[in-house]
């Protein structure tokens, strides 16, 4: 009994150091260097992690009947509101709507802080990324009677034009800050994606830590120094278990949840999707 005490006191004060160092050396969390920054002592190169190829705009199905995604009471995060977003944002074939884009990600953010003091932390990160693009937007508007982003592409267009966009240099772009949104989105994707998954073969789930560890390692890690890895695996082992994740979607059950997460994660891969072309087009994927 005194051996297991001391083994969880020494996991939760390496957490805690490793959480220190990390608001020590880090200012971000989401990704700040491409994959070509590795290669330093503080940025080993990865060669294990590779993020797989975009899937095209996933289509609806309409012999589906969908279920009804009600409000939860009593909750910040609604998943009818992000749900409502996310169409919102792809009003255009061609183009993702800004402001719907970034009320995704308040409700996303609110979603990320449901989780507890640990990652609220980071979600902090994420939301000074959507604050910094609606004031590069305002500022945009104001700037010779310009007028506000209305969308993605004209958002790139018009930094690009302006020449606020670099290619070698990190510089406060809005172009720059939304690559950031648009990898940890596909971190989100891949962990609600991990929540639709069945029990293995000997019954059992995979705890919501270890999907978003599998999820971070696909989407973030790449894109973070070495110190900052460590930090965020170490987080993910405070994670809530598998039943408050259900709760947020109002599921009491597996049963009930996934065809809610289903409708979400679609959504969310379509907006994903269509921001990658968009991006990849103006050579974009890559900024430092």
């Amino acid at each position: 009994m005194v051996s297991l005490r001391r083994m969880t006191l020494l996991r939760l004060l390496l957490l805690s150091a490793m959480l220190a160092l990390l608001l020590f050396i880090s200012s971000l969390w989401l990704p700040q260097g491409g994959v070509r920054d590795c290669g330093s002592a503080w940025q080993p190169c990865l060669t294990f992690y590779r993020q797989p190829p975009e899937p095209p705009l996933v289509p609806e199905e309409p012999d589906e009947a969908p279920p009804l995604i009600q409000e939860c009471p009593g909750q910040s995060f609604q998943a009818w509101l992000l749900l409502r977003y996310l169409k919102s944002s792809l009003g255009n074939a061609d183009d993702v709507l800004l402001e719907p884009y970034l009320q995704s990600w308040d409700q996303l953010l609110n979603f990320m802080e449901s989780l507890g003091t640990m990652v609220g932390f980071f979600s902090q990160k994420v939301k000074a990324k959507v604050v910094l693009i609606r004031e590069l937007s305002l500022k945009h508007s104001g700037e010779a009677h310009g007028k506000a982003y209305r969308s993605v592409r004209s958002m790139v267009e018009a930094e690009l034009k302006a020449g606020v966009v670099d290619f070698t240099w990190r510089t406060e772009s809005g172009c720059r800050t939304l690559l950031r949104l648009h990898r940890s989105l596909l971190w989100l994707k891949l962990m609600l994606e991990g929540l639709t998954e069945g029990p293995d073969a000997d019954g059992r789930y995979r705890t919501p830590g270890e999907l978003c560890r599998d999820a971070y390692r696909v989407a973030l890690a790449p894109h973070h120094p070495w110190v900052l890895r460590q930090a965020a695996e170490l987080v993910f082992l405070a994670l809530p278990d598998r039943p408050f994740f259900l709760r947020l979607v109002c599921a009491r059950t597996q049963q009930e949840a996934t065809p809610v997460l289903r409708i979400i994660i679609r959504a969310i891969a379509n907006v994903h999707a269509q921001t990658e072309r968009i991006l990849a087009e103006h050579n974009m994927l890559e900024l430092p």
